[in-house]
């Protein structure tokens, strides 16, 4: 690593961090990720560069995509500075990995992870860096085990910078994957974390750093334990109506995929958490009693899963 440029050594870790994800999921699938470095062209609102690694009809993974970008530009967008007035206008660059896999067997569950750091430069002062990042489950059929594990694997990532930082930061996650026009929780939830600088650059950066390395223990184990059950056209059919879900938070409510259209990003890139297929139906309603409405009673809601 480049022990005299901090910002240098953030990309260093999120490159290699791509690529330890995405050939270890290449492995578990039997699949190929399609490697797209794309390059911002000049003129652009934003100058950059990226990796964009998908993974198409595989036999675990429906879609897998999973990008790293690098991205400046001439001033924060609204998104990024909600919570930081101060810094409206200030050029930036971000730069982050950021994953969704969207399995095909619906026992499986759906998953997020993304890591982030954004450094402003506002004009005459030293440069503001923060991090940003976690994880969360989807489930389309839940099972207490799988959720368990998951917020296992979450808190033992964090605990060694503070015991109160997975309390904080599940409860974070809870408040913030949630559709208010649905009054629907996404899923089991997991950590989340956003405009993070309080332990200092280093410690930030490290803390970002162990929740991105606890990510493949904490979701392969449950990939392995359910990507071979048995399932019919009833399955399926709720999986793709629940991805409805998926994409309504995507595109409403989610900073991520805001800031990347107002700041001018790849379009392409951004999009890749959407599922290749989806369903919508009017007015759907689960017969009390079966899996489907289970996933609502018990696993939609906000929980202590540790």
């Amino acid at each position: 690593m480049a022990l005299d440029n901090p910002i240098a050594n953030v990309r260093e870790y999120l490159v290699d961090l791509q690529e330890r994800i995405t050939s270890t999921v290449a492995m578990v699938d039997g699949g190929q990720f399609v490697v797209d470095r794309w390059k911002k062209r000049p003129g652009e609102k934003l100058q950059g560069s990226g990796i964009t690694q998908i993974l198409e009809d595989g036999p675990v993974f429906e879609r897998a995509g999973c990008g790293f970008s690098h991205v400046r530009g001439p001033q924060l967008p609204p998104s990024a500075t909600q919570h930081r007035p101060e810094l409206a206008g200030a050029p930036f660059e971000a730069m982050g990995v950021s994953l969704v896999f969207h399995p095909r067997n619906p026992y499986v569950p759906t998953v997020h992870m993304n890591v982030r750091m954004i450094a402003a430069t506002p004009k005459g002062k030293a440069p503001v860096c923060w991090f940003g990042g976690g994880m969360d489950l989807t489930p389309y059929y839940g099972f207490e085990d799988d959720a368990k594990h998951f917020h296992r694997a979450c808190k033992a990532a964090l605990d060694p910078f503070g015991v109160d930082k997975y309390p904080r930061f599940k409860r974070w996650c809870d408040e913030y994957f949630y559709l208010k026009h649905r009054d629907e929780q996404r899923g089991v939830g997991g950590v989340f974390f956003d405009d993070f600088s309080e332990l200092g650059f280093n410690g930030s950066f490290a803390m970002m750093s162990s929740v991105g390395d606890a990510f493949l223990d904490a979701y392969l184990p449950i990939v392995d334990r359910r990507k071979n059950t048995a399932y019919g056209e009833r399955e399926r059919s709720f999986q793709l109506y629940r991805r409805g879900r998926y994409v309504e938070f995507n595109l409403v409510w989610d900073r991520g995929t805001h800031f990347g259209l107002q700041s001018g990003g790849r379009s392409e890139s951004i999009l890749l958490s959407m599922p290749p297929l989806v369903s919508w139906a009017y007015n759907r309603q689960t017969k009390k009693g079966t899996p489907e409405d289970q996933l609502y009673r018990n696993f939609l809601v906000r929980r202590d899963w540790v």
